[in-house]
């Protein structure tokens, strides 16, 4: 079966299961899938019992498709994802959010725990990302171009939707919360960086690193699916002070600032669907 089949499978599995498919997806990082427990309406899947989906095995990610509604409005969450760390093949790594956009999501919000590099971010604080810097050393349209999702050479200058990212600002500037902007650097793992490697992302320009995402956002692009991306600043990168990283901290940190968090989102999705159903419009009457 190729990768289109694959596609239109679990699509229909998904159509079959939930219904229509919502307009906006959510992403849910270490420690930061509780989101998706408080929605109401909620239906949830495991990630087993999805056709084509394998399962992860990180603590903080509970591996199950959520839909269900945030403040009226209705959406589609993954708690949890895949990692490349995991030894999985990056195809699989990115088939869950594209058979999200294939069932027929129009945009997606990426969350995940980072390490802060910028002194202007500390633990605990959020930051939207601006930009990527893609140092896994895969890239998942690498091999033959599958032409039914996207072109050959996509353009990623606007990888992470400024119209999208302004909503999600207004929204946390409403609600006296800080939310950082910087750049997120995606690093392989499973080990932490070193303090040489920080350095060098911070001449590189990075401000928060990770090891997710980035395949997620360059998949999504490919395919015309509009992305929005924040990190959780979970620990200090390696070398920027004495407390070494630490999975059990990003856990931590994810869970004490969930409230937060989940008030960001909460105020965001509906401003998010309004300014996809305005732009659904704009193109229809043009």
């Amino acid at each position: 079966m190729d990768l289109i089949e694959k596609l239109a499978t679990t699509a229909a599995f998904l159509a079959d299961t939930f219904g229509t498919c919502p307009r906006l997806a959510l992403v849910l990082g270490s420690g930061l899938g509780a989101f998706a427990d408080n929605l109401a309406d909620a239906q949830a899947l495991p990630y087993a019992d999805i056709p084509n989906f394998l399962t992860g095995s990180v603590q903080g990610h509970q591996g199950r498709l959520v839909v269900g509604k945030v403040n009226g409005e209705r959406v589609v969450c993954m708690q949890g994802r895949l990692h490349l760390y995991e030894g999985i093949p990056i195809a699989d790594v990115v088939f869950p959010v594209r058979a999200l956009a294939r069932w027929g999501v129009k945009a997606v919000v990426l969350t995940n725990a980072a390490g802060g590099i910028s002194a202007k971010l500390a633990v605990g604080n959020l930051m939207l990302i601006t930009d990527h810097i893609n140092m896994l050393g895969q890239n998942p349209l690498t091999g033959p171009n599958v032409d039914g999702l996207g072109p050959r050479f996509p353009a990623l200058d606007d990888a992470y939707d400024t119209a999208l990212g302004a909503v999600v600002q207004e929204v946390a500037r409403n609600q006296s919360l800080p939310l950082r902007a910087g750049v997120y650097a995606a690093m392989a793992g499973p080990s932490y960086e070193t303090p040489a490697e920080i350095r060098m992302l911070q001449v590189l320009g990075a401000d928060a690193v990770g090891m997710s995402t980035v395949p997620a956002v360059i998949a999504l692009r490919h395919m015309g699916v509009r992305v929005v991306g924040i990190s959780c600043i979970t620990n200090v990168a390696a070398g920027l002070s004495e407390v070494s990283p630490d999975h059990a901290d990003v856990i931590e940190t994810g869970a004490r600032v969930a409230e937060g968090f989940r008030n960001l989102l909460a105020g965001a999705v509906p401003e998010l669907i309004e300014q996809l159903g305005h732009s659904e419009r704009k193109e229809t009457s043009s």
